[in-house]
């Protein structure tokens, strides 16, 4: 667990005007099959600060169909038992949305593998609203070369509309 105190009159908290999302859309809840791995892999990633990495260890993979393209996501815990979380871009990455990453969480797999990947729900996380976060980047795998027109976008305080 971490705690950080935050300012109330902190200028960029106090200048926060929301963050924009896409619309909703049913389309972008994909349904798709966990495929767990033999054993955790220690996954490498980078990191939002230029020379610091993390490392995770990923259980598995999510594979799913979208728009005509097949694709996968390496998956990381989530919060909660069984739960997953995915970091990811697209090609909306660094036009509408945050440039470095999202991240969207996922219930836990249904005994045959099933999930919903509801990218509805996907989200900035820190480092998309203050430079002094050290947020994970996706695997090179977690880059997808599809557009995911719903979320949340880059935030108005770094020049998102």
């Amino acid at each position: 667990d971490i705690v950080r105190p935050r300012h109330p009159d902190a200028p960029l908290r106090a200048a926060f005007t929301g963050t924009p999302v896409y619309a909703p859309h049913p389309r972008w809840a994909v349904p798709g099959r966990y495929l767990p791995f033999d054993e955790p892999r220690p996954t490498t990633v980078g990191a939002a600060v230029e020379g610091l990495e993390h490392v995770y260890d990923a259980p598995g993979r999510i594979e799913f169909e979208l728009d005509g393209h097949r694709l996968s996501l390496t998956a990381f815990p989530g919060r909660g038992p069984g739960r997953l979380m995915v970091l990811f871009t697209d090609a909306t990455s660094g036009v509408t949305t945050y440039a470095a990453n999202r991240a969207l969480a996922v219930d836990a797999p249904a005994a045959d593998g099933t999930v919903v990947l509801d990218f509805n729900r996907a989200a900035n996380l820190p480092c998309a609203y203050t430079d002094l976060a050290t947020c994970p980047l996706p695997p090179a795998e977690n880059r997808l070369p599809v557009a995911i027109e719903t979320g949340q976008k880059i935030p108005r305080e770094r020049g998102g509309s």
